[in-house]
């Protein structure tokens, strides 16, 4: 098939400068824009054909610019021919790696080839696509190093399962790097989490307690040997807990179900488990609890707040916090959190009668911390 047929898509000059362009630069550039305009969805069959032969020229082509060129330009085009993708995954790794990394076109088999035939940035590549199969896990346990299992510890796109975390733990348990990218997932089993938290660096201890939820003994456990290397902080528990009458549960029975840690979390805007903790305290069923908080105006709150047996200087405040949560719609997310921490302060601040000064210099401080780390956008309005 000439080129000509494809002529009525690209110019004579693209052509000319791809074939006969005297620099590499002038033919990488070529062969962007004529792969921009091949990748075109609406090519007929002999068009495909005739695109498929330009491809084929450029990928033998000798200068690194030119192929890397096509690589990055087609790294996630379905129309990049089979044949051309493989052969570019084993070019040198500049080449290679935008392909592996993004082509849709290779199957689990291939990309399983790649990752035990090829070097670390190749597997590293396999390991950083958008998914990766549980299949193709597998082979990166077994065969790659601990910067490709640790990019795909860190990928929600790659399928973990209970059998290839335990494999992961297995062959990585000793490598920190591994057992640190896990907590960047956004959602880690409770029993997987639970078994890495001796494995994990200070930095990622941190992180695992305020991004995913703990099993209760364990988080409670951990706040009461407060180790050396970090103490949970309950508070954060609270909001995150997957099972919330359970961690109350656990809390009353370890004997940490105190006012604190319930003026602590309402003012954290953990409404859920404020509402739990009082039902547990008050021993009322949790809906029960929600009607007498919410609907049943300020006497309502009153009566099951005596039931409690918490301290009665706490009361103004937690008045303040339901009402001011009321009035305030609370966006979703951890930012709508954040900036309903901020105004819940602000407006129910002059309302703390009677609150411990620990517990009110704890809330200014996360509320400093909130503002010092991960939503200053949020925060401007």
């Amino acid at each position: 098939m000439s080129l000509t047929a494809m002529r009525s898509r690209l110019t004579d000059d693209d052509i000319r400068r791809l074939v006969k362009g005297e620099s590499a630069e002038d033919r990488a550039l070529a062969a962007r824009k004529i792969c921009q305009r091949i990748d075109a969805p609406d090519l007929t069959a002999e068009e495909r054909e005739a695109a498929d032969a330009i491809i084929e020229m450029i990928a033998r082509d000798a200068a690194t610019l030119v192929r890397r060129s096509l690589a990055v330009t087609l790294r996630r085009s379905p129309h990049l021919p089979k044949k051309i993708a493989l052969q570019l995954a084993k070019d040198i790794e500049s080449i290679a790696v935008p392909v592996i990394a993004g082509s849709p076109v290779f199957t689990d088999e291939e990309l399983i080839e790649i990752v035990r035939t090829q070097p670390a940035a190749k597997q590293a590549a396999v390991a950083a696509r958008e998914t990766v199969s549980k299949r193709v896990i597998v082979s990166l346990i077994e065969h790659a190093d601990e910067t490709a299992m640790g990019i795909a510890a860190a990928n929600d796109g790659a399928e973990f399962d209970d059998e290839t975390f335990e494999r992961t733990i297995s062959r990585f348990a000793q490598s920190q790097k591994v057992m640190d990218s896990f907590v960047s997932r956004s959602v880690l089993p409770i029993e997987f989490t639970e078994k890495i938290i001796a494995r994990v660096s200070d930095d990622a201890l941190q992180r695992l307690v305020r991004r995913h939820a703990l099993p209760p003994q364990v988080a409670v456990d951990m706040a009461e040997e407060a180790r050396e290397r970090a103490t949970v902080d309950l508070v954060d528990q609270a909001g995150v807990a997957p099972d919330m009458p359970r961690f109350v549960a656990q809390l009353q029975s370890s004997g940490r179900l105190t006012p604190s840690i319930i003026l602590r979390a309402l003012m954290r805007g953990h409404i859920a488990f404020f509402e739990h903790a009082v039902a547990r305290l008050a021993d009322i069923p949790h809906s029960k609890a929600w009607l007498l908080i919410h609907d049943a105006g300020p006497l309502g709150l009153k009566a099951v707040f005596e039931r409690t047996g918490l301290p009665p200087r706490i009361l103004p405040a937690i008045r303040a916090a339901i009402e001011t949560y009321h009035s305030i719609e609370m966006g979703a997310g951890e930012e709508g959190r954040i900036v309903f921490r901020r105004r819940l302060v602000e407006r129910s601040l002059t309302q703390f009668q009677g609150v411990p000064e620990e517990d009110l210099e704890y809330i200014l401080a996360r509320l400093d911390q909130d503002e010092s780390e991960d939503y200053p956008a949020a925060l401007a309005g």
